[in-house]
């Protein structure tokens, strides 16, 4: 006899959990982006959020511990 979900949260848990155990993490978490759609433009948003860096001030900055 199985016990009767009662809240989204634990359905959420449950059902994910299944999905791993079927599929494996990734293919599960791939599953799962299939249903989000997504929203606006990545490619142009980014400029908003993303500093002006080329590869050497990136690095330089990662070792210095600047946070992005």
């Amino acid at each position: 006899m199985t016990t009767r979900i009662t809240t989204p949260v634990e359905l959420r848990q449950q059902g994910f959990t299944a999905l791993v155990a079927a599929l494996g993490w990734v293919d599960a978490v791939r599953f799962i982006q299939q249903y989000e759609a997504g929203r606006g433009n990545y490619a142009q948003e980014r400029y908003q959020f993303l500093p002006d860096w080329d590869a050497e001030t990136l690095v330089r900055k990662a070792r210095e511990g600047v946070p992005l």
